[in-house]
């Protein structure tokens, strides 16, 4: 069964994708086909695992360069085995880390200021008066602050509940 030849059909119904995304995935040179008389692609059976391994880096946010990089490691750019998932995993352990933190941040701080400049909620105002933010850079400058997150949260946390107690006590100036 090693050695059968499934077509492109076939490989994006076991693996879940449309065959598009087959043709993309090759293109971007993360898998190989062959071709057979008719010139219609054909895939051995081993291509099914490294689509899998594609989308479970996708799904952990690595990006397919990422991916197609650590493939060109694999000696003749052979399907990943268990022990090669276990070494590409934990190469990505680091990017993995440093986004659940920004993800940490970005949840723990939805309600709240992050700076970005909009100057829509209510505790904007009070926090990032006229934008002020605007030196450190643009976007969301307090959510990808490379400050501790704990301690981050902390401080819009005190604000939040600053502007608050502001807006409850009547004591604001300027849109609530």
């Amino acid at each position: 069964m090693a050695n059968l030849l499934w077509s492109v059909g076939k490989v994006a119904e076991r693996c879940g994708v449309k065959i598009s995304t087959l043709h993309f995935y090759e293109q971007k040179g993360l898998i190989q086909s062959t071709r057979n008389a008719g010139n219609q692609r054909r895939y051995s059976a081993d291509v099914v695992r490294r689509v899998s391994v594609i989308k479970a880096a996708q799904k952990m946010g690595i990006s397919l360069a990422s991916t197609r990089e650590a493939f060109s490691a694999l000696p003749q750019q052979r399907t990943p085995t268990q022990g090669d998932w276990k070494k590409l995993s934990s190469n990505w352990r680091s990017e993995l880390n440093a986004r659940i933190t920004y993800l940490e941040r970005l949840r723990d701080s939805l309600t709240g200021c992050i700076g970005c400049g909009c100057l829509s909620m209510k505790n904007c105002p009070i926090y990032n008066t006229d934008d002020k933010l605007v030196i450190k850079g643009p976007g969301p400058v307090l959510l990808e602050q490379k400050s501790n997150a704990d301690d981050t949260i902390n401080i819009l946390l005190r604000r939040i509940d600053k502007a608050h107690d502001l807006v409850i006590l009547g004591s604001t100036k300027g849109p609530v």
